[in-house]
């Protein structure tokens, strides 16, 4: 099997695994994290209502996923939304994920 195959087939694993335990709500909705080879895309979703609540995008790099995180977190805050589950979709918690989080954390976002 295709290395890259098995890292997405794990990733999904994990993905679903978190996914059936972390539920966003509109006070407290979901950050979740994607990463493609270009960009970093950033969302806080209500999946009660199945909504997008606020999105950020910026392109892959970890200065940039810090900058989208703090986008993301004045979008929040305008929209009156301060704390929030964190969901990195299966990814490790370092690089541009850590970026993208301490980067919300910074513009004002609790989790």
């Amino acid at each position: 099997m295709n290395k890259n195959k098995k890292k997405t087939e794990r990733r999904n694993k994990i993905r679903a695994r978190v996914r059936a335990t972390v539920q966003g709500t509109a006070e407290r909705p979901r950050l979740a994290v994607y990463k493609s080879n270009k960009f970093v895309y950033l969302q806080l979703i209500d999946d009660l209502a199945g909504v997008t609540l606020a999105a950020s995008k910026a392109s892959s790099g970890v200065d940039s996923a810090k900058t989208a995180g703090t986008d993301l977190a004045k979008l929040a805050q305008d929209k009156g939304i301060s704390k929030v589950v964190f969901d990195r979709s299966g990814y490790k918690y370092h690089g541009i994920v850590k970026a993208a989080a301490e980067g919300a954390r910074e513009g004002g976002l609790q989790f």
